[in-house]
């Protein structure tokens, strides 16, 4: 049985697990040894091993047919030196993975004016944190070029589901949001598409193609905010000029303010020849249960 090994055992990933399990036999690595039970339960088999800690990966040569790489870059620096032990360990013994389907992020495009770009637009990151999925990128398009490897990238942006992944607690503290005339574009993904978008990007993905792994949601974030608050029977969002948030916001939310984009998801379809679960936000809300607040 061809074997997938799951890096980064995350809520995406665990969404993903029972899907695989039915099909291959998975392997999935965790830090914490208290969440190989609950990844048994799925029917994966725990692995513990820690990117961070290069000892402890010897293990993952030559241990799998294909690889889902859901873990991120560290918090700090210009680089992404997980993704690089990563591949160092699935090398060492000179066995290769076939494919490896990789979760980054819609950051790595920065911001473009809200206007519309499909996965040729020219990588230009605002944020050091976005810079790192970039160097993630490079890494592991560098490696399938030199290998053979099959290469797929995922560039999600932001991920929501209607339950864990909504912004209620911004909502209850009354957090601003930008005026209308000043307002971002954003784009969604729920978090069970994105799952199995990760999932069919190893076996429909073409070798070192990246994806925009995003929903057909066209809106701004203050809208975005106000259909929330109101699924949430909550009150919506003042909303206020950028002058004025600063200060009342993280410098992080200040930082997903100020990128305003519009993605194009026509090759995740043509491609992957997939239907989105929740092809928008509107609609997954309309057809979840009354959320509490």
């Amino acid at each position: 049985m061809k074997q997938v090994l799951i890096v980064g055992s995350g809520d995406v990933a665990r969404r993903i697990i029972p899907w695989l399990a039915a099909r291959f036999r998975v392997l999935a690595m965790t830090r914490r040894t208290e969440e190989c039970a609950s990844l048994r339960a799925l029917g994966a088999i725990p692995l513990v091993a820690d990117l961070d800690l290069p000892d402890t990966l010897h293990r993952l040569a030559g241990l799998a047919d294909y690889v889902l790489h859901c873990a991120p870059p560290p918090a700090q620096g210009g680089d992404d030196p997980r993704t690089r032990r990563l591949l160092a360990a699935l090398t060492r013994r000179g066995s290769l993975p076939r494919r490896i389907s990789y979760i980054s992020t819609t950051g790595v495009y920065g911001d473009c004016g809200g206007a519309w770009l499909d996965e040729t637009r020219p990588l230009r990151p605002d944020s050091a944190r976005a810079g790192r999925r970039v160097a993630a990128e490079a890494r592991l398009r560098g490696f399938g070029r030199r290998t053979g490897c099959r290469v797929s990238i995922l560039r999600a942006p932001g991920i929501y589901d209607t339950d864990a992944r909504l912004p209620r607690a911004r909502l209850l503290k009354g957090d601003p949001v930008l005026v209308a005339e000043e307002d971002v574009y954003t784009n969604h993904i729920h978090a069970d598409d994105l799952a199995y978008l990760s999932a069919l990007a190893l076996f429909r993905g073409r070798p070192n193609r990246a994806y925009n792994a995003t929903d057909d949601s066209t809106m701004r974030m203050g809208d975005y905010f106000d259909l929330v608050a109101d699924a949430c029977a909550l009150p919506r969002p003042p909303r206020l000029p950028r002058a004025e948030l600063v200060g009342r916001l993280t410098p992080m939310t200040l930082s997903f303010m100020s990128e305003s984009r519009r993605l194009k998801n026509d090759r995740i379809k043509r491609e992957f020849r997939v239907r989105l679960l929740h092809p928008t936000v509107a609609a997954a809300l309309a057809a979840s249960p009354p959320i509490a607040s």
